[in-house]
C-alpha cells in the first residue's frame, strides 16, 4: 500500500483512504448500496497493510476478493474490503454513507477495528 501511496499525489489535507467496492451489500428504495470502508493514512502506510491482487503466484480469485482487496493485518476483518473498484484519499468521510467511515461503522461497529 505504501508504494501505491508514494506514486499518488496526496493532498496535504488527506487523512483517510476510502475503499469503494463492487459488491452490493444491501438494497434500499434509493438503489443499491455498495460496500465501502476507510482506514487512516498511518495504517495505510504500515508495512503489514497490503493491496492484494494475487494469491500463490496467480491472479486473486473472485472468492478471495478479486480484482483487488486490501489487507490491514492489525485490524479486524470488516476493515479489509474486497472487490475494490476505486481507492480515494479524503479529508473526511462525513458525506459518505452515514458519515462514520464505512458500511459496518454506519451500522454500529467501531471505526478503528484494531486487534
Amino acid at each position: 500500500m505504501t508504494a501505491s501511496l508514494d506514486q499518488a499525489v496526496v493532498k496535504p489535507q488527506a487523512r483517510y483512504v476510502m475503499f469503494h467496492c463492487l459488491d452490493t451489500i444491501e438494497q434500499s428504495l434509493s438503489g443499491d448500496i455498495k460496500y465501502y470502508g476507510t482506514i487512516d493514512l498511518i495504517d495505510a502506510r504500515h508495512p503489514q497493510t497490503i493491496l492484494a491482487y494475487g494469491l500463490n503466484g496467480k491472479p486473486l480469485p473472485v472468492e478471495n476478493g478479486a480484482p483487488l482487496r486490501v489487507r490491514v493485518e492489525r485490524q479486524l476483518g470488516y476493515k479489509m474490503p474486497k472487490y475494490l473498484s476505486k481507492i480515494e484519499l479524503v479529508d473526511s468521510f462525513a458525506n459518505v454513507g452515514g458519515g462514520r467511515g464505512g458500511y459496518w461503522e454506519d451500522n454500529g461497529y467501531d471505526w478503528y477495528g484494531g486487534i
